[in-house]
């Protein structure tokens, strides 16, 4: 692969360009006109339907998604910290249940957080 000549970089928005495909350059462009974090937030709840679906035996990952769908959710609402905590255990509370109905017998050691 042939490496790109170095150009001097005069706008910080910029630093990464050079590194990036041009479909990648197109995309960067367009994600810089999103202001705020609604749609990253929608896309998070998205996924976290579609890992529970799919492999819902991946307790670790789902826990994973939680925490980041949370510290989005306070970022993007400007929560106080005791808040988003409650936040949180609202949710892991939902997938605990969720988990409870799934495997009734137990979910294999995964304590509840």
């Amino acid at each position: 692969m042939a490496r790109r000549a170095k150009r001097e970089i005069r706008d910080p928005k910029e630093f990464y360009v050079d590194a990036l495909s041009r479909a990648d350059r197109v995309r960067l462009s367009k994600a810089r006109e999103l202001e705020g974090i609604d749609e990253e937030i929608a896309l998070l709840r998205m996924k976290l339907r579609q890992l529970l679906e799919e492999h819902p035996d991946k307790v670790d990952l789902l826990f994973k998604g939680v925490n980041l769908l949370q510290r989005a959710v306070v970022s993007r609402y400007k929560l106080s910290p005791k808040a988003g905590d409650d936040l949180y255990q609202s949710i892991v509370g939902v997938l605990n249940g969720i988990g409870r109905e799934l495997w009734p017998e137990g979910a294999n050691g995964v304590e509840e957080a």
